[in-house]
């Protein structure tokens, strides 16, 4: 039997399927073209990577005191190549999984998972409201303000960051880059 390959349309009616939050989909959609982004940089397959993103967090609107656990079983369950499945687990290693990321494309996910989430609340805060305006100085100025955006993980982003063996500034510039690719449909396209 051919190993089914999920594909972006595939992916995207799973979340619908799983995901009501509309602040869910939005940080899916921006992990998606993060994911993708830095596919093309390493030149690897980009939809593979963004189908990844785009469903890394399957579970954590409906169930999530179970996440990683439950996205695991649903995409067994739908016959999901194991490296997908392993790609996305490792994204909660040390958190909800003890998955450590191997791959470039599990530590690429790893790392850039909160820095979206970091990103999008600064660029929320600027007049703007815009990610198409925002530089990589601004994030890092909220960087130190644990206040700000106190969810964020940042532990996590400079671990992946060193796993990437990449400085932090260019992850989260090529973060930013990723982002503005979708900023209509993660509403961050702002006044602009």
């Amino acid at each position: 039997m051919e190993e089914y390959i999920p594909n972006r349309e595939d992916a995207f009616n799973l979340l619908k399927e799983f995901v009501e939050n509309d602040s869910q989909i939005k940080h899916a959609l921006s992990v998606e073209a993060v994911m993708r982004h830095f596919a093309n940089l390493y030149g690897e397959d980009e939809e593979k990577w963004g189908v990844i993103g785009l469903v890394h967090d399957l579970d954590y609107d409906k169930y999530p005191e179970e996440h990683c656990t439950m996205t695991e079983k649903i995409l067994e369950e739908r016959n999901w190549p194991k490296d997908y499945i392993r790609a996305i687990l490792s994204h909660g290693w040390k958190l909800c999984t003890d998955i450590e990321p191997k791959e470039k494309v599990e530590i690429v996910l790893y790392t850039i998972d909160e820095l979206t989430g970091l990103i999008t609340a600064t660029a929320l805060m600027r007049p703007s409201k815009s990610i198409l305006d925002m530089e990589a100085k601004s994030v890092k100025k909220k960087w130190n303000q644990k206040s700000f955006a106190a969810g964020v993980n940042r532990d996590v982003i400079e671990e992946g960051a060193n796993m990437l063996g990449m400085d932090l500034m260019d992850v989260i510039r090529e973060t930013i880059e990723g982002m503005k690719k979708v900023a209509d449909e993660i509403g961050l396209r702002g006044n602009l």
